[in-house]
């Protein structure tokens, strides 16, 4: 399901700064002081975080998972993403 306020950001090109908690009570994706917040419930071991992040940016963005490049913040909590065409 693709919320409306997201649906902007979908653009093939666009860059994508999420700032994002892992081991969060729920998965959820929201927009926050202009920030875009990304929760997951997985923790920040071998990748599991980062994959959870693509997958749920990727459905609330409307996007496959296969779109979306991260570019900065592997080990980070603010990370880059960029929707590929």
């Amino acid at each position: 399901m693709v919320r409306a306020e997201f649906s902007g950001l979908a653009e093939p090109g666009a860059q994508i700064a999420v700032r994002v908690t892992p081991k969060a009570s729920r998965n959820l994706v929201k927009l926050q002081d202009g920030v875009l917040r990304v929760h997951v419930t997985a923790v920040p071991e071998a990748g599991k975080a980062n994959a959870a992040v693509v997958k749920l940016l990727s459905k609330a963005l409307g996007v496959p998972k296969s779109r979306l490049q991260l570019l900065r913040g592997a080990a980070s909590r603010d990370k880059l993403f960029r929707v590929l065409g």
